[in-house]
């Protein structure tokens, strides 16, 4: 394994997080409230980091990722690259790609995806249509259409997607998921409020025409790589409440002396860099084995698992760490510790994704 970044991969990381160091304030983020920053979304498109994405891989978006993560930054880059561009480029048909990656590359399409270990999801079916549901290659000429039935209570960013990807219950393969493509403007959404400040909503699809992307394997394929990212944004979430803590505990005094020179503080600091580093190298190796053409399932849900529990230990530390001002629902710090629990328990939390890995590899032993 070598996680050393590309050139590439190096060069849009520095971009990425110069525009977001540059836009990403604290007043422009208090300011905006749940809604995105149109103007931030402007800028990564105009820099051609999400359709950059193609081009470093996973890893390269999970390098991206961190830096979004850092200052909590109220764009759809996840989403859109994991959900859209990605599950496109890598299971959709030759005319799917065509049509549908331009506008994802530059921004003016954006994707998310609504998943039952992410937003609830409740799509009751998928109603083939004229060109039925018979399994196609990535590549095919033509993907099967039909309609889709059912709500999904809340899917992230789902007030700013043209796009959404569904994932719909097989009534063939038990535990199954077929993966389908809609149009946002065809369906009914309604603004729900999440745990952090992300421009979410409830989708509500009614014979809703939408079109398959991918066959067997296309959605563990995609919550894997789902799985990947959003340990990444963990990572930067962490790295940038840690950064914070360390920042306030050095200028902050007590009897005298900077709370950073307490050993309380210094252990509690320590535990937090251990397991922010953790989230990270995790999610390196899976995105690593990903871009490397490796299977990844098992490395996906250990970094799944570290950003669930370990993430949630550092932005409690975080502002713990920041004592009284730690409660102020205002200050900066507790955006971090907002999208922290957030994606804790987004595609699943702890536990859910600890027994999940227990039965791959129960399954794989078995064969």
């Amino acid at each position: 394994m070598d996680f050393t970044p590309t050139d590439e991969q190096t060069a849009a990381r520095e971009l990425a997080a110069e525009i977001f160091g540059d836009l990403s304030t604290p007043e422009r983020l208090a300011a905006a409230g749940t809604a995105s920053d149109a103007e931030l979304w402007k800028a990564l498109c105009a820099a051609g980091l999400p359709g950059a994405v193609e081009d470093v891989g996973l890893l390269g978006l999970v390098l991206l990722l961190e830096e979004q993560g850092r200052v909590t930054a109220q764009v759809p880059l996840a989403a859109s690259c994991v959900y859209g561009l990605l599950a496109v480029a890598v299971h959709g048909t030759e005319e799917q790609r065509g049509r549908l990656l331009p506008g994802l590359r530059d921004g003016t399409a954006v994707a998310t995806g609504a998943f039952p270990a992410g937003g609830g999801a409740v799509v009751a079916s998928a109603q083939e249509g004229a060109t039925g549901l018979a399994e196609g290659p990535a590549g095919s000429p033509e993907a099967p259409t039909g309609s889709l039935t059912g709500a999904v209570p809340w899917v992230p960013w789902l007030r700013d997607a043209t796009h959404v990807l569904v994932a719909v219950p097989d009534r063939i393969r038990r535990g199954g998921h077929s993966l389908w493509m809609v149009r946002v403007a065809d369906a009914a959404t309604e603004p729900v409020e999440l745990t952090a400040p992300w421009a979410a909503g409830r989708l509500v699809l009614d014979g809703t025409p939408g079109e398959r992307i991918g066959g067997v394997g296309a959605h563990a394929d995609v919550l894997a790589s789902a799985r990947t990212a959003f340990a990444g944004l963990q990572a930067g979430v962490c790295a940038g409440s840690l950064a914070r803590a360390v920042a306030h505990t050095n200028e902050r005094e007590q009897f005298g002396r900077p709370l950073a020179a307490k050993q309380g503080v210094q252990l509690r600091a320590a535990d937090a860099y251990m397991d922010t580093e953790a989230i990270r190298v995790t999610a390196y190796e899976a995105a690593w084995r990903r871009d490397a053409s490796l299977a990844y399932g098992e490395h996906a849900l250990t970094a799944a698992w570290w950003a669930s529990e370990a993430g949630k230990r550092v932005v409690h530390a975080g502002q713990h760490l920041h004592g009284g001002m730690g409660a102020d629902l205002d200050h900066p710090v507790h955006r971090h510790f907002l999208w922290g629990r957030q994606l804790d328990a987004y595609l699943g939390c702890g536990s859910e994704v600890l027994a999940e890995l227990g039965d791959l590899i129960a399954e794989e032993e078995s064969v």
